[in-house]
């Protein structure tokens, strides 16, 4: 049976993602000046730190190879502040869903769903939450589809620190984390879309070191001990990520997954995944 957290992560997920997904978060951060996607990625997605340096947000981030994060920070914020980075990432974000969900933005059920959403996402504990923490500190938006969507910003923030925690525990690293993923859906670590771009040798190392662990089998796929690895690197998430609903009552709870399921079923065959 699949767990409250893990439920709500499938429903929420796809909420956030048109920041990545949808052309018009993009178009609003590249109208700031910015030279390609991942310049708006990185200032849109780490503004909520203010003017850290590289090295925080790649500690922050977590994922991303060596060197990636400095391409893009601090260069970013000689082209746009942080502030700016932030309204234009709001602004295309509900321009986005208001396009997908069409009629679907202007009901009820949004607008419970984004207090109810909103009432989780502003209760989760902030201890070792760094991301979390810097965009709890952000003005909750009063119309209901931004609120909607900065509640699900929350939301899968919370989550992905909590994620982050889990692989440290796992000792999985961030490129590693992303070759644990791709095998368990059976994608080759060569064809993930988030390393595929690494020289072949840089990738071919990780997967090594993985092996000598025991993680990866001789025919290159997750050993037993590698999909138990990523399997409890998954319910320890959902476990750090329950707190988040606490707040919530049940009939709270039942109410808030009933009204985001049309949102993400819509959502999703839109390709917001």
């Amino acid at each position: 049976m699949e767990s409250t957290p893990r439920r709500l992560h499938r429903l929420v997920e796809p909420i956030h993602l048109v920041t990545y997904l949808s052309d018009e978060p993009t178009d609003a951060l590249m109208a700031l000046g910015f030279r390609n996607y991942w310049d708006g990625y990185f200032a849109g997605r780490a503004a909520p730190l203010g003017r850290v340096p590289a090295e925080v947000v790649h500690a922050i981030f977590y994922n991303f190879a060596d060197g990636e994060v400095a391409r893009h920070i601090p260069r970013v914020w000689d082209t746009a502040t942080p502030e700016a980075a932030l309204a234009a990432r709001e602004q295309g974000s509900v321009a986005a869903l208001r396009r997908i969900l069409g009629d679907l933005a202007d009901t009820p059920g949004l607008a419970r769903a984004a207090d109810l959403a909103t009432k989780a996402a502003s209760s989760a504990p902030t201890e070792g939450r760094v991301l979390y923490a810097a965009l709890r500190a952000l003005p909750v938006p009063e119309e209901p589809v931004a609120r909607l969507w900065h509640a699900a910003t929350l939301l899968r923030e919370h989550r992905g620190d909590g994620h982050n925690a889990a692989l440290v525990a796992a000792g999985i690293g961030g490129t590693q984390a992303h070759v644990l993923h791709a095998l368990s859906e059976g994608l080759p670590a060569e064809k993930f879309g988030r390393v595929h771009h690494l020289p072949s040798a840089q990738l071919a190392a990780v997967v090594d070191g993985m092996r000598a662990r025991g993680l990866i089998d001789a025919s290159g796929w997750l050993s037993d001990a590698g999909s138990k690895t990523k399997e409890g690197i998954e319910s320890l998430t959902d476990d750090l990520a329950a707190p988040t609903y606490d707040k919530l009552e049940p009939s709270e709870l039942d109410e808030l997954i009933a009204d985001l399921e049309p949102i993400s079923a819509a959502l999703d065959a839109a390709g917001s995944r």
